[in-house]
C-alpha cells in the first residue's frame, strides 16, 4: 500500500525491526542511536562551501556518544575524512563503535587538540531529547566544551562552524561564534529538505 517508510523514533531497534519485517525501503530520521539524515545534508552544505569533504579534518565538540556524532563516525569511514572527537572520557564514543566503524577517528578531551587544523568544527546541544533529567549533570560536565571564538582561530582559516539545532547560546556554543557563523548554520538547516528529498528519491525509485 506504500512505497517506503521514514521513522523518527527513540529506539534504534524500532527502525531496524521494522526494515527487517516491512520489507520496504526505511529511512531513519533520528533515534537515540543515529542522525544519518542529518549528517548527509552537513556534508552536502560542507560539500557547497568549501568543496569536496575527502581529506578534510572534521572536528565535533561536546556529546561524543550521541546520535549525530556516531553518524559522523560512520560517514569518516566512508567518505575518506579524519574526524575528531573532543568530549569528556563518559561522553565519548565506545571502543566497539569505534571498531566497527572503521576510518580514521581519534578521540581527546582536549578541544583545543581536536580544533587545531580543522575544517569544520561541530557541536550539538548538551542535553538531548529524553536526557532532560540529566540537564544539570551534563551542563556541568560539558561545560568546558564549548565552540567560541578562542576555539575557532585554532581552526584552519575560513573553516566552517555547524550546528544541527535547536542551539541554546552560551552553552554548546557562544553567542559571538553562533552569529558570525549562522548564515552557514541555516543554510545547513535549509539542507535538511532538500537532501531528505534526494534520499526519499533514491529510496522509492
Amino acid at each position: 500500500m506504500i512505497h517506503g517508510a521514514v521513522i523518527r523514533t527513540f529506539a534504534q531497534s524500532d527502525v531496524e525491526e521494522f526494515a527487517e519485517f516491512s520489507k520496504i525501503p526505511t529511512i531513519n530520521a533520528l533515534t537515540d542511536d543515529e542522525h544519518p539524515c542529518q549528517i548527509l545534508a552537513d556534508i552536502f552544505t560542507f560539500k557547497e562551501k568549501h568543496g569536496p569533504i575527502v581529506g578534510k579534518v572534521i572536528t565535533f565538540v561536546g556529546d561524543g556518544a550521541c546520535n549525530v556524532p556516531v553518524s559522523w563516525i560512520f560517514a569518516a569511514a566512508k567518505l575518506g575524512f579524519e574526524l575528531r572527537i573532543a568530549a569528556p572520557k563518559k561522553f565519548q564514543p565506545s571502543a566497539a563503535l569505534l571498531k566497527r566503524a572503521g576510518g580514521k577517528v581519534s578521540c581527546t578531551e582536549s578541544p583545543e587538540k581536536a580544533a587545531k587544523g580543522a575544517d569544520l568544527l561541530y557541536t550539538d546541544v548538551w542535553v538531548s531529547m529524553g536526557k532532560e533529567a540529566e540537564s544539570a549533570a551534563r551542563i556541568k560536565a560539558l561545560q568546558d566544551y564549548q565552540i567560541n571564538s578562542a576555539l575557532v582561530k585554532l581552526a584552519n582559516p575560513g573553516a566552517l562552524v555547524m550546528h544541527c539545532l535547536p542551539a541554546y547560546r552560551g552553552k554548546e556554543i557562544d553567542e559571538e561564534t553562533f552569529e558570525a557563523h549562522a548564515e552557514t548554520i541555516f543554510t545547513q538547516a535549509e539542507n535538511r529538505l532538500h537532501v531528505q528529498k534526494a534520499i526519499l528519491n533514491w529510496a522509492v525509485s
